[in-house]
């Protein structure tokens, strides 16, 4: 049987509280978007928070909350990875504002405030950056306390790397919860503040449309999502232990972590010597399905400029299948593809 690149966690708790919303005829925002709320705060502890209907809908009103429009005679900049996901640049572009790329290190996917530093080293005068959104790509966790220390507000993205107990520095938090993302509701987000001063400027669409609102059938299975995730995770955990004993034994390479706390065990990725044709076909006579895991990223689009390690590793590296539901034989499987990869 073949072994599928990502599988999103769904269960019979889930399927039950999915189909109790449709039997109820409640699928519209409502009671169980509240609840998804309620049961996210005791989890994570924020301020405030929004339970929306895209990832892209939370970046789009965290930049609007934040106030942000090109001003007569002057143009307004975010500086964003080159390895965040290509979403980022539609809201962007729909906020007229103009997306500045910064680089990673072959060493580690998030950006940091060294490629920051560069980037407003480089940056062009008439240009103000009114933004820094940190995506927490492949569940990496970047090194935020002194990024927030340059005083331009920061938004985090925690879609790939939500963990308990929680931490985040950012002005703003957004948890996708696409079918891809650590947690899943089938399509949707929760944009939040952890501290009441940030939680005011949420406030602000407290009556926001049902159209831009998380549906009920969705919120429904987000909230046993949450009850389930800790198990997740130390599945998650206990697989990426299996595979990395194994990349000991191959000649690719992984990011370096300065301590357990820079990972959440989303994905397992090694970044390959050569391309990744050769490996993934390798891979599929085998029946396990390999992904570019850069492939739905900015740099995944076509080359940035002034990003030559982000244009790099969006070629070279490759993601693994790791996912509760892989069952044991299917870690082995990997696990032997791991240490004779070509």
């Amino acid at each position: 049987m073949r072994i599928e690149a990502a599988s999103p966690t769904i269960r019979r708790k889930e399927m039950d509280a999915v189909l109790t919303a449709m039997v109820e005829e409640k699928i519209g925002p409502g009671e169980r978007n509240r609840l998804l709320i309620q049961t996210a705060k005791e989890h994570i502890k924020f301020d405030y928070a929004l339970a929306l209907r895209s990832p892209a809908v939370a970046l789009y009103l965290a930049l609007k909350a934040l106030n942000i429009q090109n001003g007569q005679g002057s143009k307004s900049a975010v500086v964003i990875s080159a390895l965040s996901p290509r979403y980022y640049l539609q809201v962007l572009e729909d906020l007229q504002l103009t997306p500045l790329f910064c680089d990673v290190t072959y060493d580690y996917p998030c950006i940091s405030r060294e490629g920051i530093d560069i980037v407003l080293a480089k940056k062009p005068p008439e240009l103000e950056i009114i933004a820094i959104v940190l995506h927490h790509t492949l569940g990496f966790v970047p090194d935020v306390l002194p990024i927030t220390e340059l005083g331009i507000p920061v938004i985090e993205d925690v879609s790939l790397s939500y963990k308990s107990p929680f931490v985040c520095h950012g002005m703003f938090c957004i948890l996708g919860m696409e079918e891809r993302d650590m947690l899943t509701s089938g399509g949707g987000a929760l944009l939040f503040a952890m501290n009441r001063k940030d939680g005011m400027l949420l406030r602000n669409y407290n009556s926001i449309a049902d159209e831009y609102c998380m549906p009920d059938i969705n919120a429904a299975l987000a909230v046993i999502q949450f009850k389930e995730i800790q198990k997740n995770l130390e599945r998650r955990k206990d697989i990426a232990n299996v595979y990395h004993q194994s990349s000991l034994r191959t000649r690719h390479k992984r990011f370096i972590l300065r301590s357990e706390e820079d990972v959440n065990y989303y994905s397992f990725s090694l970044v390959l010597e050569a391309g990744l044709k050769d490996v993934i076909a390798y891979a599929k006579k085998k029946d396990i399905i390999l992904e570019n895991a850069f492939e739905r990223t900015i740099a995944g689009m076509g080359p940035c400029e002034n990003c030559p390690v982000s244009n790099s590793l969006a070629l070279r590296t490759v993601l693994f299948p790791m996912y509760p539901r892989l069952s044991s034989k299917d870690v082995d499987s990997v696990s032997r593809l791991i240490m004779t990869l070509p």
